[in-house]
């Protein structure tokens, strides 16, 4: 046996004792105050690298659940929507069959019918053209279907639903176009003016709205008269000094645009004119995508002759710079898709769903000869007869894609959905055996701990007193 001043070896082991006590009591306090068994990559390499991989996943689910979410929103709007003009087309029908009850019927009640089948026409083209979610129009034949244009002065724009002629569009390909004709304004020149070159006191009507003229006006004056209502009547005058006529041009072009002037006392006029019209004319156009080609033309209620549209609905607008007949050259490209949704969390677990051109004038067709529910006529027998074929395939038409949208709500959404949140369960379970912490056992280690570093410190205290005996040696 030996004792030593120097170094008091008693003491130093106490002391590492209690230090590694000490440390380990500071990382059980910092489990137990933050929950988790891996605080940080020491306490379980292996075990982190897996939890980061579950936590990684469990974030990814999260966001698929909120995408399936997202497009069973998406859907039920289509489908909300649709149940609206199954509503409406309905009604229609019931007035179809009220309307063939025509030995019973005034003339004014078929024509209060067929103001109300007007009514539900525009509210169907209204839901089609105007229902959107998130920004983006939904029945119009734009859902999925993007176009990209390279020749803007020729093009203003275009509208694609799934498919062109009789053909879907599943493949990226370039917009040809060939004019066929040209959209032009009406047009309408009055006979000579009264050769006094002042006209006399009277009424005439421009396109339904009347100008009373006072004795004396000028050729000039009365264009300038004409110009000032131009926001009315949608025409425009000038007045030819040369050859002492005024000429009429409507404002915007196509044969929906007409020039109606009645001057029926010869006010402007040296001869009566009863009722003169002019109209304009629509643009025609041929488009081709992938070798497929569809015929476009005007003649859309209210539109102009630069709005042109196909047999399924799809839309296009001819540049006003670019209004000219021309041979086939490449405008734009067309991008296929229907809406695409992610809905799982590894890359390519997407769903689609591929909304048709809802508009009236794409329901209801190929019964009835020319005939779609945009140009019902309930005033005959035989218009009313034909709206009933013509309403039945469009209801049968709404039906079928409310049910091809209910069947990706059930079959694609709903499952998925459920199988996600089991999937995101059991991965959550997993993630927490790795790194949540049991506390009841923790704390057992942590008292374990406690005695340990009380049990030190005692020891530590005893043999730091350990050297006081080499004192009575020296006494």
């Amino acid at each position: 046996m030996s004792f030593r001043i120097n170094n008091n070896a008693n003491a130093l082991s106490a002391y590492n004792s209690v230090s590694q006590a000490t440390n380990q009591m500071a990382k059980s306090m910092g489990k137990l105050s933050s929950g988790l068994r891996i605080k940080d990559a020491s306490d379980d390499p292996a075990g982190l690298i897996s939890s980061e991989l579950f936590r990684s996943q469990i974030n990814s689910m999260d966001a698929a659940l909120r995408n399936n979410q997202e497009a069973m929103n998406y859907a039920k709007t289509a489908e909300n929507a649709l149940g609206e003009m199954n509503r409406l087309l309905s009604d229609a029908r019931g007035l179809a069959i009220a309307s063939g009850n025509s030995a019973t019927l005034t003339a004014s009640q078929v024509a209060a019918n067929q103001d109300q089948v007007t009514s539900i026409i525009a509210s169907i083209d209204r839901i089609a053209g105007n229902v959107t979610y998130s920004g983006r129009k939904l029945l119009d034949g734009s859902a999925g279907t993007t176009t990209q244009i390279s020749n803007a002065s020729k093009v203003a724009g275009f509208s694609f639903g799934g498919a062109l002629g009789t053909t879907s569009i599943t493949a990226n390909g370039l917009i040809t176009l060939q004019q066929t004709a040209a959209a032009t304004r009406a047009l309408y020149t009055a006979t000579s003016l009264l050769t006094t070159g002042a006209l006399t006191s009277g009424t005439v009507a421009l396109n339904g709205v009347n100008f009373n003229i006072s004795a004396g006006t000028t050729g000039a004056s009365l264009a300038n008269v004409f110009n000032a209502a131009s926001s009315q009547t949608g025409v425009t005058a000038a007045w030819n000094a040369t050859g002492n006529q005024l000429t009429f041009q409507s404002v915007e072009t196509g044969a929906n645009k007409q020039i109606t002037f009645t001057d029926t006392t010869g006010v402007v006029s040296s001869a009566a004119n009863t009722t003169a019209n002019a109209v304009g004319v629509d643009a025609a156009a041929t488009v081709t995508i992938g070798g497929v080609a569809a015929l476009f033309t005007g003649g859309r209620s209210g539109a102009d002759g630069l709005t042109l549209t196909d047999a399924n609905g799809n839309k296009m607008n001819i540049g006003e710079g670019g209004n000219a007949v021309s041979a086939a050259a490449a405008v734009g490209r067309v991008v296929a898709a229907d809406s695409n949704f992610q809905i799982g969390f590894l890359s390519g677990v997407t769903a689609n769903l591929a909304l048709r051109n809802m508009s009236s004038g794409q329901l209801g067709g190929g019964v009835v000869a020319g005939a779609t529910v945009n140009n019902l006529d309930l005033s005959t027998a035989q218009g009313a007869t034909s709206a009933l074929a013509v309403l039945d395939k469009a209801i049968e038409e709404v039906s079928a894609m409310r049910g091809k949208i209910g069947n990706f709500q059930r079959n694609v959404l709903e499952t998925n959905s459920r199988s996600l949140t089991n999937m995101r369960e059991n991965l959550s379970a997993s993630e927490s055996s790795i790194r949540d912490l049991d506390v009841a056992n923790e704390m057992t280690n942590y008292t374990k701990l406690q005695v340990m570093q009380q049990a030190g410190m005692s020891i530590l205290g005893q043999a730091n007193q350990g050297g006081q005996s080499v004192l009575s040696l020296l006494r």
